[in-house]
Parts: C-alpha cells; structure tokens; sequence
C-alpha cells in the first residue's frame, strides 16, 4: 500500500512539474485566498494534508493561490461547513461521506458496518468507477468532488471499561457521528447512541455525558480524548474515507486554469495525506498505551460476531442505498481478496 501510494506521488510530482511550468505563465490566474474548514485540530492527519494542499497551490500558481487552514472547528461544525459552501461562505472542507448522504444517499456505502478489511479495499472502490460516480452527484448538490483523502477505520473507547467481546458494548452511551446508520449500528451492538457534533464531544466526554466515543486513532490522539477515556478496542467497524469538497459557488467564478490548479493540488495532496494518515493511526496505537490507555485489540471471531449482529442494519441500508451499487462495490473488493 505504502509503496503504490509512494509511486502515485512520483508521478503526480513529475506531471504536476511539468503542468506548472506552463500554467504559472498563464494569464488567467487571479489573487485568491480560499478558506478550508475542517473539525480535526491542526496537527492532525488533516490538517497536515490541508497545509500540503497550500503549498500546493501557491506552487503551481505561481504563489497567486493561497488556502488557510481553520481546524478544530472554528468555523463551525460539519453539517454547518457544508452548509456555508453551498452558500459560497467558505470555499473547502473534509468531511466523512456520511455527513454528504442527506445530498446523496449513496455515500452511505462507505458506511456500512464491517465491510473493508483492508486500505488496498478501501483503495480499490474510492478509486475505482463507484468512487468517481458518487464525487459526479455533488455539483448539483452545491458541491464539487476534489478527491478522496483518508481518515481511517474506526475504532471504539470508553471510560467504564475494557471493551473485550461485543457483550461489553452493551448499555455504554456512546457518542457517534449525526447520520442514521451510526446511530442504528451502535443500537444493533447494544449501546445507547448518542449523536452529537465533533466539536462537543471533548466535553461530553469529560462530564460524562456520554461514556465512549468512536473515531480512528489518529482523532483520538490529536483530540487528547486519551485524557478522558481510559480504554479502546480495535473494532474496525467502520472505514471512513474523507471527501474533499469544494464550493460550486465559488468553483464556477474560477478560470480553467485555476480550476485545473486547485484540482492538481487537491489530487496530489489527498494522496499525500493518506500516507500520514495511515502511519499516524498505526503509531497513534503505541502513543495512546504510552498515555495509559488500555487498547484490546479484538479477535477476528469476535469481529465476525459484531458484523453478524449488525447483519440487518447492513441489509437495511443494502436497499436504501440501492443493491446494484453495494454489489457493484462487493466486487471490487472481491477482486482485491482474489488478488486480481
């Protein structure tokens, strides 16, 4: 994985070297100073893919384009983000597909519980034809696709105690994301789901409001939940990926070039920021138990025995979300456990 994504890289600075030389030249490149909001903090996976992006841009501008960083919500919560790009109030954010399925449904996909094994999975379908469809139904939303960036599979914590089969989920008032399916999965598994925006959920935490939490790793480093959760669980349940989108307000009063520009810096850094991503969860491990936390890691009998659990919440949103897609999606992974 690391490797191929490496060699992606190579390749996209040496096409991105060449495509500067001639578009930093170009007449049609404004001054323009796109805001990028996103809820993790900045020395999070994120926002280091945000900073790559930057540079990025102001590189194969010719230093015309410039984007800022505005992590740890400060310009508001996701739901509230993706509202204002539609507005054209801000320009760029990263957010879980989840968070797009009330503009289209079908990104509930990369929802369902227990469905990737692995990130060369993952790789196959985000790049693959579903990826590239799904990205295609933004712009009448409001929205503009840039890419696919990394936030990780998600992984279970709590305070109360050590999470060691599926029967000690149950009862736990865990907080997850405000989309159905969480809220269905986490009911299906015992727990008392309790939807709340990434911004409050520090001080849920703290206060007891909530018992637990799920997020990568990575979140749960950056955000010091470590502070306030004294034990994990590699449950996997869910790979999130992470939509870069862009407002199609804003996106329409831009040039060609400048379009080409923002897509270029996009791509590269989205493929950047999935290395950091996927290290920084496999470091965030030994950093989180370095800090105290008891972290189980489970069993693939005991994985099998969730994803059986939550079967009709899968079944549910199989045909929500439309059968030929999921099927559509199952062979793409297929090809990958086929290693084809």
């Amino acid at each position: 994985m690391k490797q191929s994504i490496k060699t992606a890289l190579a390749g996209l600075a040496l096409a991105g070297a060449l495509f500067t030389a001639g578009t930093a030249a170009a007449q049609d490149i404004q001054s323009r100073n796109f805001k990028v909001a996103f809820v993790q903090n900045n020395d999070h996976p994120h926002g280091i893919g945000v900073k790559k992006f930057g540079e990025l841009l102001e590189e194969k501008s010719g230093g015309k384009m410039k984007a800022r960083g505005f992590g740890g919500g400060q310009l508001g919560g996701d739901a509230q983000v993706i509202s204002s790009l539609q507005g054209g109030v801000l320009d760029m954010t990263l957010v879980s597909p989840g968070l797009l399925t009330g503009l289209v449904k079908e990104f509930s996909v990369f929802d369902l519980p227990f469905f990737f094994n692995d990130y060369r999975e993952v790789d196959a379908v985000m790049d693959g034809p579903v990826g590239t469809r799904l990205l295609e139904k933004l712009p009448e939303k409001g929205l503009i696709g840039l890419g696919y960036w990394d936030h990780g599979f998600r992984n279970l914590s709590t305070a109360k105690t050590p999470i060691n089969k599926m029967e000690d989920i149950a009862g736990l008032k865990v907080r997850v994301i405000q989309i159905p399916i969480f809220i269905d999965t986490f009911a299906a598994l015992g727990a008392n789901p309790v939807p709340l925006p990434f911004p409050e959920l520090y001080t849920a935490l703290e206060t007891g409001t909530v018992d637990g939490q799920e997020n990568p790793f990575a979140s749960i480093e950056t955000s010091k939940f470590y502070e306030v959760q004294k034990f994990a669980a590699t449950t996997g349940h869910v790979y999130n990926p992470l939509v870069a989108i862009f407002s199609k307000r804003v996106w329409d009063k831009l040039s060609e070039d400048e379009r080409r520009i923002v897509q270029e810096a996009a791509t590269e850094a989205g493929l950047y920021e999935r290395q950091v991503s996927r290290e920084a969860n496999q470091k965030s491990m030994q950093t989180l138990r370095d800090a105290g936390m008891q972290i189980t890691e489970l069993p693939a009998s005991e994985i099998d025995r969730m994803r059986e659990k939550v079967k009709p919440v899968t079944d549910k949103y199989v045909q929500s979300i439309g059968p030929e897609l999921v099927k559509e999606m199952q062979a793409e992974v297929q090809k990958v456990r086929d290693g084809k």
